[in-house]
């Protein structure tokens, strides 16, 4: 089996696309984050769900968790505030996390070897350095309990 065998088409954004499209896409989709590719569709990086957390929460929650206790369950008030005329790039870490990938032709194991070295959610899968479709750890996990 091969890495184009198992790769899925999966939501990618622009660095350039709205940030709150961006999160949305990840909340309806339940997924564990998103490929961002650069202005010639290649992957520039990933974003994760939990990278975006820090953007709906209040800045003195996240110096001081205690503080959490207090609130009350008003989380989304923030956040459509927080992500508001914002680009993707602007909500990157600072040191974006790069989009690990494998070529179609690779065979699934030294996928699960990347991922798993590397702790990726996800990895691209390429053809002549385009994006042809991405892996998650999730979808090959099944796959690996299927055999």
């Amino acid at each position: 089996m091969r890495a184009e065998d198992l790769d899925e088409q999966f939501l990618i954004v622009p660095v350039d696309s709205d940030a709150r499209e961006a999160a949305r896409l990840v909340a309806e989709h339940n997924l564990p984050g998103l490929v961002v590719t650069d202005n010639h569709g290649k992957p520039h990086a990933i974003l994760l769900a939990s990278e975006m957390l820090h953007l709906v929460l209040p800045r003195y929650v996240q110096h001081d968790v205690t503080l959490a206790g207090v609130m009350g369950d008003a989380l989304a008030d923030g956040a459509g505030e927080n992500l508001a005329g914002k680009s993707v790039r602007d909500i990157l870490p600072r040191k974006p996390r790069t989009v690990p990938s494998v070529d179609v032709r690779d065979g699934v194991i030294k996928v699960a070897a990347e991922m798993a070295q590397l702790r990726t959610p996800l990895i691209a899968v390429t053809q002549n350095g385009k994006l042809h479709g991405v892996i998650t750890a999730s979808r090959l996990l099944a796959a690996a309990l299927k055999s």
